[in-house]
């Protein structure tokens, strides 16, 4: 049976105009995001654009994505990226390494046990994104946490409202980036960052901000506290740090 929300957002899909965005992420919008319940049940699938249209959002359309931090071994530093100007949502803002969805276009990233969808999804993206290669990001590196259940307004029209995976990985990468999906990248210490929050002028995504605010800086703690022999941080040191069995609600 279609959910209401699902139906709704059917209906207001054919008034949205993509012709002012940018082409490339425009098409993106096509792609078919995984709508879920408040308990993260998949019930379906839809595409980007009618899942982060707030008229949808309102009337409560939710959809699963993942946020991951990749830290670098040696000294513990987070890798962020500042999204590109030719985004749709929430263009310009500073950012985790990267933040996107697991797509009902590719089976493998449907599968739920020990939450290998996302991270198949978080490794994609990671390559699409900042030019990672797949080869420095093996699915079995990344250690999930837990997930969040927040909404958030880009503008009038745009906003996200998600059940959010949140992945850490410590790897050292390559980065070559997609100009069309982030502008810069930097790597920061939790001191760094915490004097970034505090420029009036650089703005954070919100889920970002969220994520830090209740969670990140105790979790980095705990990656300083949990070196290995050669004084390397470790993201897999922390499974079992968190209860990741239920969703976390922020709405």
């Amino acid at each position: 049976m279609v959910s209401p929300a699902v139906q709704a957002a059917k209906a207001a899909l054919a008034s949205v105009d993509l012709s002012n965005y940018d082409p490339e992420q425009s098409r993106l919008m096509d792609e078919r995001c995984i709508l879920v319940d408040e308990d993260d049940n998949a019930i379906g699938a839809m595409d980007k654009k009618t899942c982060h249209l707030m008229e949808n959002i309102n009337k409560g359309l939710l959809h699963r994505a993942f946020s991951v931090f990749v830290f670098r071994p040696s000294d513990g530093k987070l890798l962020l990226q500042q999204r590109a100007s030719e985004k749709i949502t929430f263009p310009d803002m500073w950012t985790n390494t990267c933040c996107s969805h697991p797509l009902d276009d590719f089976e493998v990233e449907k599968v739920e046990e020990n939450q290998l969808g996302v991270k198949a999804a978080a490794s994609r993206k990671l390559e699409h994104e900042l030019g990672i290669p797949q080869s420095q990001t093996p699915i079995d590196d990344f250690q999930y946490l837990t997930r969040i259940h927040y909404v958030a307004p880009s503008n009038g029209m745009w906003g996200e409202h998600e059940v959010d995976y949140i992945l850490f990985l410590t790897a050292n990468v390559t980065v070559e980036p997609n100009f069309n999906e982030i502008q810069a990248y930097k790597y920061v210490d939790k001191s760094e960052l915490q004097s970034m929050f505090q420029e009036p002028g650089i703005l954070f995504t919100p889920w970002f901000k969220l994520i830090a605010r209740d969670f990140l800086f105790g979790w980095w703690d705990e990656l300083y506290n949990r070196k290995d022999s050669q004084g390397k941080v470790v993201a897999k040191s922390l499974a079992g740090l968190v209860d990741g069995s239920k969703v976390v609600r922020m709405v």
